[in-house]
This record gives structure tokens, sequence and C-alpha cells, in this order.
């Protein structure tokens, strides 16, 4: 059974790989694979031997007085609603990432509505190419880390195309930025899927994230900039651009105030102890009354009407954010707990403690996030080792998923979704941005470790 779970999600990761040539989005050989591999479990339920239960863990083996995984013991029927009840609080935790990042999705998409990031446009004076470039990796970096990488990377190329007007140096700042948006959301918990994964699962706390990782991100965006500032390209001004967009009265204290309720996410939950995304969803919440005032009219999420449609900013914003995006996620980390709840992960995680070294392996996974995306890379870590809250392996996890996406621009969301706007090749990116790039992940993890002495 566990080979048929093998084969189901190494056949559906390859068609992930290949939609472009196939054809079919990513979402639907992910949710192929979700469904087949619980089908499996369900239809071989006579034949499991060992299951992991999510609510009560790993056993001590009496014998060795090792980590072992239980035995599934007892009748038909109860082994049955004990894998319900697993299905169940798989699809309830990943279901709570889901919806924070829905809320964080809605929130950009009022600031947007409101024309709130072009307040950055009209912040960036300077003509000067090696300028812009700092100043637009800075934002990309900071920015990365409230609204996530994604998203951070989609605003600042927008920007960039009213102030740069041709292509081939569009291309290398917006290299640039994906380093810089991969690095910032690396160090946050709100930053990146994989550190919000981490985060909602009580590996890391939000504070512990920023506090370890903050510096070897910052390098790992730091020493690729301050290399490129010496290449030929960055080399005079900028050419002007006629550009005469207004922008919203209220966008600056949209902006403001979207910012500020994200970054209230994690405070709440010191506070309250609130799952992060009831944060999430209370600061949705506040926004949307603020957009709806200010858009002076009466909105309700239960009567919609055609004139609410067209001047709702929540309800544009609703039907804006990328739903695609959102059941991928879902199908992956599912494909990924039915794995787990069968042993495979956490048995894949003894092997390699066992011939590896743990931090080894950790920044090859990094590497290989450049290939295969880095949710499900966390998502199975997260089910190899039992390290505690806040342990160094969590946070070197965070960083490496985060950043080593930055190696190739097929490594990421922000380097995919970088590559259809300004329509960067695989092998461009590959010639001049991924070095680069690799130097400042290694530059990182030498940080990284420093900082543990």
């Amino acid at each position: 059974m566990s080979s048929a779970l093998l084969l189901i999600f190494v056949f559906g990761y390859v068609a992930i790989t290949m939609e472009h040539k196939l054809r079919i989005d990513k979402l639907v050989p992910a949710l192929f694979m979700m469904v087949t591999s619980w089908a499996v479990i369900y239809i071989g339920l006579p034949h499991i031997i060992s299951w992991l239960d999510p609510m009560n863990g790993l056993m001590t083996d009496p014998k060795c007085g090792q980590l072992s995984i239980p035995e599934l013991s007892g009748s038909l029927e109860q082994k049955r609603e004990l894998i319900d009840a697993s299905l169940l609080h798989h699809f309830g935790k990943t279901s709570e990432i889901l919806i924070f990042l829905i809320g964080a999705m809605t929130i950009v998409e009022i600031i947007d509505h409101f024309d709130g990031f072009q307040v950055f446009k009209s912040l960036i004076k300077t003509k000067r190419k090696i300028w812009l470039l700092w100043i637009m990796c800075s934002l990309a970096f900071l920015l990365s880390a409230l609204i996530d990488n994604l998203t951070a990377t989609i605003v600042l190329i927008s920007i960039l195309r009213k102030i740069v007007a041709e292509n081939e140096l569009r291309k290398w700042y917006a290299g640039f930025i994906i380093i810089a948006a991969n690095s910032g959301g690396a160090w946050s918990p709100i930053g990146d899927v994989t550190t919000t994964m981490l985060w909602m699962n009580h590996k890391v706390n939000a504070g512990g994230l920023v506090t370890h990782l903050f510096l070897p991100s910052l390098v790992s965006i730091f020493l690729p900039v301050f290399m490129a500032s010496r290449l030929s390209v960055f080399k005079g001004n900028i050419p002007p651009m006629d550009s005469n967009q207004s922008t919203n009265k209220h966008s600056i204290w949209i902006l403001v105030l979207g910012l500020f309720l994200i970054v209230l996410v994690p405070i709440m939950k010191i506070i309250t102890h609130l799952p992060p995304y009831m944060g999430m969803m209370f600061s949705l919440a506040v926004l949307s009354i603020v957009a709806e005032i200010l858009s002076k009219r009466h909105f309700s999420l239960t009567d919609i009407t055609d004139t609410q449609e067209h001047n709702s900013p929540t309800f544009k914003a609703l039907r804006k954010i990328e739903l695609p995006s959102i059941l991928f996620f879902l199908g992956i980390l599912m494909t990924i707990a039915a794995m787990e709840s069968m042993g495979m992960i956490y048995g894949l995680g003894v092997q390699i403690q066992e011939v590896m070294n743990v931090n080894l392996f950790v920044a090859l996974l990094g590497v290989a996030s450049a290939i295969i995306d880095n949710v499900p890379i966390v998502a199975a870590s997260m089910g190899m080792f039992q390290f505690g809250l806040d342990h160094e392996i969590w946070h070197f996890i965070a960083y490496a998923a985060g950043t080593g996406g930055s190696m190739l621009i097929i490594g990421s969301a922000a380097g995919v979704v970088a590559m259809g706007m300004e329509k960067i090749s695989f092998f461009w990116y590959l010639k001049h941005i991924s070095f680069l790039a690799f130097l400042g992940y290694v530059a990182g993890i030498g940080v990284f470790f420093l900082q543990q002495i």
C-alpha cells in the first residue's frame, strides 16, 4: 500500500511540474493525488498494520525505548473510525492554513483596490539604476514579510513597469526582486506559505523565527545585490517615463491600516492564544468595515446584488483571490498527510538521520526546493522530524525552503509569476541570476550557523 501511495505522489508531482506541456493546471493533479491517496487507504483498510494517529502521535517501544508507529488494532469498524478521525484532523489543520491565506489575500486585494501600493511608486524619486536596485530589493525584502513573497513580487514588478521602460533592464530588476522577496518571506511567519505552515503547526514561534532568520535572510539578498552593484547593466541613469496615473485619496491610509492589521495577527496570537487564522479573520473584518465605510455604501455578504458586485471593494477582493492556488495547497498538503499517516514520512526521516547529518540534509532540501515546490518539502519535513518548538532545525528548514527556491526561476511562486509577467526565460535566469542567488543562499547558511555558536 505504501508503494501505491508513493507511485501516486510521484506521477502526480510529475504532472504538476509538466503543467505547461500538459496544459493542465497544477491544481488538477494535486486534487487527484489527494483523493486517490485517501481512497487507496480506505480500500486497503483491512491490510493496514500500523497507523500514525495525529492525536496520539508515536509510541515508545518497550523493548528498545525508541519511538515507533503504533499498530492499528481492533475491528474493521473501529479502524475505519480511527482513520475517519485522522482524516478530519488533517483536513482541519490544512483548512486553518487555507483560511489564513484567503484572509491575507483578501486584505491585499482590498489595499490594491484603493491603489494603496502606488504609494511606494510615489516615494521612489531616484533616476540612478543602482539606487533603484537597492530600493526595489529593500521594498521586496520588507514587503514580502508582511504580504507574502508572491504578492510582493507582483506589486513591485507592476510598479517597476511604470518606472523602467526597457524590457531587458526590467528582467534584471525582476530577477533580484525574486531573490529579495523569497529572502524576506523566509524570516516572517506570514511571509511565505512554508513559514506559515511551520508557525501554525507549532514548530516555530513568530518571535523565534524573526530572531533566528532575519540576519541570515538579509545576508542572502545583501550579497547578491552588492555583487550586482558592480555590473555594467546597473550603471548610469534610467530614461524617464511619462506617468500621469492618479491614486485614490484614501490609498495611504488603507495601506497603513492594512499592513498594520496583518502585523497584528501574530500579536493577537500571543495576547489571546487564538489560532492565527482567527486573528487574520479579525483583521479582514476590520479592514472590510473601513473599506465599505470609505466606499459610502452598505454591504452584506449574504445579500449580493448587481449593484454591490460593481461597487463593493470587499466583494471585488474576494473574487480576485487566487482560489486555484488555495486548492493546489489543499491537494498537496492532504496527500502528504496520507503518506504521513501511513508512517512513510517518519520512516524516511529515521533513515535519513541514520546515514546523513540532519543539517546537511536540510541544506540539500533548500537546493531541492529550487526544483520541487517548497510546500510539499516542508510538509514532509514536519512529519520526518520530532524536534521541539523553536528547535534550530525548524528555523533552518524555514530558511532553506524559503530562500533555496531563488536559485532557479521555477523554484518559487515569486519566480514563476515574474517569469510570466516579464517573459523571463529559464536559461536567461540561470545564466544571469542563479549563481548570485546560490552565493546568497550559502552565505545565509554560514551566518545562520555562526549565530548558533
